[in-house]
């Protein structure tokens, strides 16, 4: 049988409501260490459950992905027995978070942040962009399935933000870069050659396309927005780096 390593915080027991805030990183109070401890062995015993899932907050679930991608670039993941997993998962799910992320098959989501089955919901397109159905999604994962986070994370050197820089034609490509767009016309102001080539310039891009998709998510889900403003989840945005592996929450 594979041994489970720690999962760091990943059955963190709640210790209190967070209220919401319109900043995506408001700081909130971290779990003293007899909590992560306590909650760190709970968490070796199998897949999430409905209990343990309903004791976590939205921060500590953002604390337990960044804890987790601190492993993914030491290359210190937790191993799992993924056999057992499925067996323990197949009647019920009650993942902690929902996950956007890029097309881009270099971001392998679970892996980034060490999550295994039954941890996190994941739903990709190139951009990262948001839509009916990626809210959707949002919506069931969070309302009714019991997900306390939400992250749109872009990543460095996004081919689907290149394209859309470029104002490619090509088929069904052209109305999805056009969901990107905004990020180049509407955002920031930028003090530099905005070109494909300039990836000072597709990061920055990169970046304000994550923003405006956590605006979205709040803007088009009335649902979610209550959510949020009760404490009951957070949304927020974060940035990948290729090269590092690195998860950077966008401030």
């Amino acid at each position: 049988m594979i041994v489970v390593r720690s999962r760091f915080v990943a059955g963190l027991l709640a210790t209190g409501a967070i209220a919401a805030s319109s900043s995506l990183l408001a700081a909130d109070p971290k779990p003293d260490a007899a909590v992560l401890e306590a909650t760190e062995q709970a968490a070796l015993k199998g897949v999430l459950t409905r209990e343990e899932q309903a004791a976590l907050t939205p921060q500590v679930v953002l604390d337990t992905l960044l804890a987790g991608n601190e492993r993914f670039v030491r290359n210190d993941l937790t191993q799992r027995n993924h056999s057992q997993r499925i067996r323990e998962a197949y009647a019920g799910q009650f993942p902690k978070a929902v996950v956007l992320s890029c097309l881009d098959s270099r971001i392998p989501v679970e892996d980034v942040f060490d999550r295994g089955i039954g941890d996190i919901f994941v739903a990709r397109v190139a951009g990262n962009f948001v839509n009916e159905d990626i809210l959707g999604s949002m919506e069931f994962a969070c309302h009714v399935a019991g997900a306390k986070l939400i992250m749109v994370i872009g990543h460095t050197n996004c081919g689907a933000v290149k394209a859309a820089i470029d104002d490619v034609k090509l088929g069904n490509i052209t109305p999805m870069l056009a969901k990107i767009r905004p990020a180049i016309e509407r955002g920031r102001p930028f003090d530099g050659r905005k070109a494909s080539d300039n990836p000072a310039y597709v990061a920055h891009v990169c970046r304000e396309n994550v923003r405006l998709a956590v605006e979205a998510v709040r803007q088009r889900s009335e649902i979610l927005r209550t959510m949020e403003t009760k404490g009951e989840i957070k949304i927020v945005g974060a940035y990948y780096d290729l090269g590092s592996g690195t998860v950077s929450p966008l401030p």
